[in-house]
């Protein structure tokens, strides 16, 4: 689930819960509403989790095989899943 899809699913359980006020037969508008925002706050927690773990930095230093005296040469890679 990406972060926007569970953004329009809390938005959509918060009408459902808060500003909706009709009965209907057999399902319960209310109940329905807390599911979708349960799922849609599950949602976004769990994108942010997946997000935060694919971005990270490699640092790498290569301090052999230079002459000394000579500045050490630094590499930074970015990786995106």
């Amino acid at each position: 689930m990406r972060l926007g899809t569970a953004i329009v699913l809390l938005a959509l359980g918060a009408i459902l819960t808060f500003a909706v006020r009709v009965d209907a037969t057999g399902v319960d508008l209310q109940v329905v509403g807390w599911i979708l925002m349960a799922v849609g706050a599950l949602g976004i927690v769990l994108e942010l989790a997946v997000r935060s773990r694919r971005q990270r930095r490699v640092t790498r230093t290569d301090a052999y095989g230079d002459p000394a005296g000579a500045p050490v040469r630094r590499s930074t890679t970015e990786e995106s899943y």
